[in-house]
């Protein structure tokens, strides 16, 4: 790969530490030691450019999000907004450490969390920087239209995001572009219009590749309008895309989309940005001699940690046992249980010691579990057989499991691994959008109008890749080989089948059920859980079961409920709706439920 390829993820830390400073979250950003006519050049356009997409990492450098908390209080995976809200997965580690994420988990939050705040800060540090982008492009001489038009649509492009992680997060909120002179709008205007109109604009005059990895293109514009469209309820306007983008996707000579041969392709150093990473946040370990800036330090606490982990920190996120037995598969079918996949449990070490014998369960499993979760008794990645307890802090309070999805190898772990902090980094790229998530999101829109053979030839695509033998091998040293080697044996009796033909046929209740349930376990750990119960509309349903099952089996729930009507959205924080005070009353209004 050549050295420029490179450019948008190794510049990102020197260019967004020298060009930006904020007073308050929805203060215009104040430019710093460059003078505006040298970023009035194409360079310094473009320069604001990457510094736009740094932000999509919602980090400022040193383990900390903007504005100086945390790294993982701004995490652009959403581990905690959605992993954990949703039920993918328990807060982890012990209770109090991280004490703010419980009430987010339990959903008992306020708008005095400080977790929210941050959140908000980074959201509204993304959207100026795509403004200064914006606000500068027209400066800017020499320029040829269809580059100006490029550069104006991928900014266009990052701030549709930035609002519609803003608008799913706290669903009221403020409206600023490059042409806002007061920053302190009011939070009741509808945003989604202007994500359409941003996205659109993208999706006409972006190219269909680009010259850097990591820079969107027409088709992740596309994809992206066509998810908002679902969250808007439009399944027309979202099928119109999706026919152009799968159908030319998973064709000869289409466009570069298609599902991977293999499932954890997709969470690999080495096969990152392949052919199923529609947009994906860039990541490199080893850049940031401070921190593991550029690798993911958001995800930082979010490894096995006990007393013989090799990890340095610090067992958060961990898979939840609800999730984990939604791998359960039917022995005969291969299908899974879709209404009652808690009553056939996958076996778990809870209260076993790791001195203590421990058989894996034998029965029937999809295999993107042990590409999902680590559980005693499998290998996890190629560290060797998960020990279970000795690698959990508290199976207790968070239960038995460890996440994977993000974790590097260890047979590349000076380089796929960042050891610049008390957590590590890695260099597993975070995809935004991926094609399997299209897919499903295409095969939801087509069940809504009515087209169930469509979207059960969608859903088959994806069952039939997790289906694939060489997905079923975990190739990883044999122990009871004196000789060393490696082992070729399933680690499990892996089983899943398709849905036989016209299964979907049943009716859109089954059709809907079944496909919710594959987004569920394909996308697992992955962020999109609790937005994706939120607007199918059974929020309270989805968690209120997970609560009263998971809530029996670990402490981290047992205070969980959702309050339908109030618990969809997050609170608008407190510190922000104070900042907007103006004449004695607060610009910004609270969202419904919360005082």
């Amino acid at each position: 790969m050549k050295t420029s390829k490179y450019l948008l993820v190794v510049l990102i830390l020197s260019i967004t530490q020298s060009f930006y400073s904020c007073k308050k979250s929805l203060d215009k950003p104040q430019i710093g030691s460059l003078s505006p006519e040298l970023l009035q050049t194409k360079d310094g356009v473009n320069g604001l450019l990457i510094g736009a997409y740094s932000a999509l990492r919602g980090q400022q450098g040193g383990d900390q999000s903007f504005g100086g908390a945390d790294a993982w209080q701004s995490s652009p995976d959403n581990w905690i907004y959605a992993g954990v809200a949703g039920g993918d997965a328990s807060k982890g580690s012990i209770a109090g450490d991280q004490q703010p994420i419980e009430p987010i988990a339990n959903f008992y939050i306020d708008a005095s969390n400080p977790f929210l705040n941050t959140k908000w800060i980074a959201i509204y540090e993304g959207v100026s920087r795509t403004n200064n982008v914006l606000r500068t492009l027209p400066k800017v001489t020499g320029f040829a239209a269809t580059d100006a038009a490029n550069i104006q649509a991928q900014a266009r492009f990052l701030r549709a995001h930035f609002y519609f992680e803003g608008k799913r997060m706290f669903n009221n909120i403020p409206y600023i572009d490059e042409t806002t002179t007061d920053f302190n709008q009011p939070n009741t205007v509808d945003v989604w219009p202007k994500i359409e109109a941003d996205l659109k604009y993208a999706y006409n005059n972006l190219p269909a590749t680009q010259s850097d990895i990591g820079r969107a293109n027409k088709w992740a514009a596309g994809a992206y309008l066509a998810k908002v469209y679902m969250y808007e309820l439009k399944y027309a306007d979202a099928k119109a895309l999706y026919d152009i983008i799968v159908t030319q996707g998973v064709t000869s000579g289409g466009l570069p989309y298609a599902l991977t041969p293999l499932f954890h392709d997709n969470f690999r150093v080495a096969t990152k940005n392949n052919s199923e990473s529609v947009f994906a946040i860039q990541a490199v370990a080893n850049v940031d001699p401070s921190a593991p800036s550029q690798a993911n330090d958001f995800d930082l606490l979010n490894y096995p940690y006990g007393t013989s982990s090799p990890f340095s920190c610090c067992g958060f996120y961990q898979p939840s046992v609800d999730l984990v037995n939604h791998y359960r598969t039917n022995p005969t079918t291969g299908l899974p249980y879709l209404d009652d996949y808690d009553a056939h449990p996958i076996k778990n070490d809870i209260g076993i010691l790791s001195a203590n014998d421990f058989v894996p369960d034998d029965g029937a499993i999809d295999p993107r579990l042990d590409w999902t979760v680590g559980r005693r008794g499998i290998p996890y990645l190629d560290w060797g057989i998960h020990p279970g307890n000795d690698w959990i802090r508290g199976q207790d309070y968070g239960g038995p499991y460890s996440p994977i999805k993000h974790v590097y190898t260890q047979a590349n772990q000076n380089t796929e691994g960042d050891q610049h902090s008390y957590g590590p980094g890695t260099a597993v790229n975070y995809n935004i959008i991926r094609f399997a998530d299209v897919l499903l999101m295409a095969a939801e829109a087509e069940a809504q109008l009515g087209n169930l053979s469509k979207a059960e030839d969608y859903v088959n695509m994806v069952r039939n890749r997790a289906a694939n033998p060489d997905g079923f091998v975990f190739k990883y040293t044999d122990d009871s080989n004196p000789t060393g080697g490696v082992s070729t044996t399933p680690a499990a009796n892996y089983k899943v089948s398709p849905y036989p033909p016209g299964d979907f046929t049943k009716g859109l209740t089954y059709a809907l059920k079944a496909i919710y349930y594959e987004r569920q376990i394909e996308l697992a750990m992955e962020g999109h859980r609790f937005f994706d119960v939120v607007r199918w509309g059974i929020a309270d349903q989805a968690l209120n079961a997970y609560f009263q099952y998971q809530g029996k089996i670990t402490s981290d729930v047992t205070q969980g409920h959702f309050i339908k009507g109030k618990n969809e959205y997050y609170p608008i924080p407190q510190i922000q709706i104070d900042l907007s005070t103006k004449n004695g009353k607060p610009v910004l209004k609270q969202n419904p439920g919360y005082n």
